[in-house]
This record gives structure tokens, sequence and C-alpha cells, in this order.
């Protein structure tokens, strides 16, 4: 898919605000760092009943450079010694992780 695409993580952090995080910080400075990366955002819940209370979002110049992304990303942290689905199972981490594309007006 070409043209402008976007990368949208909603999480429900119980606990662990803190180390949470550290990690998507972590994680976010390594898609920096990748070809085709446009921009980010980390957002934390402050009002209302929605049951996210981060929501992350990457933006991306289409999907080849995501793959390519993604996979640089799975070497780092294994390269690091970070599992987050470990992570995610032990904070009681929930997630929703889905692609996006801007819809034609």
């Amino acid at each position: 898919m070409s043209g402008a695409f976007y990368r949208v993580d909603k999480f429900v952090v119980p606990a662990a605000r803190e180390e949470f995080l550290v990690k998507v910080m972590m994680t976010h400075k390594l898609l920096e760092a990748q070809e085709g990366f446009i921009d980010h955002r980390v957002l934390e819940q402050v009002a209302g009943s929605g049951e996210f209370n981060f929501v992350t979002i990457a933006e991306w110049e289409n999907t080849e450079v995501v793959e390519r992304a993604r996979a640089a990303v799975a070497a780092a942290h294994k390269a690091a010694n970070f599992d987050p689905q470990e992570m995610f199972a032990r904070l009681g981490i929930r997630a929703d992780i889905a692609s996006y594309k801007p819809v034609a007006a």
C-alpha cells in the first residue's frame, strides 16, 4: 500500500506506568531512526471513560517501510533481551494493535 500509513497501538496499563513508558520511549527512539519514519505520538488518557489509558501513533511513508522497521525493532529488542509479550503478561497489560490509512475526503 502506498501513501501515508499509521500504526496505532492502544494499551490498558493497570500498573507499572513508569516501566511501561520507559520501554515505549525506548522503542520509539528505535522507530525514529528507521527509513520512512515520519512522526509519532505517545498519548496518555486524562479524562473520559475510554478503556485504553495509553495510545501510541506512528506515521510512516508507506507499508513497505513499516515491515522493515518492525524487523529492525524486533532485532533490537532481542539484542537488549527485551520481550514485550513477557512484559505485557507480567504487568497485566492488554493491547489493541492496528494499522490505518487516511480516509479520502
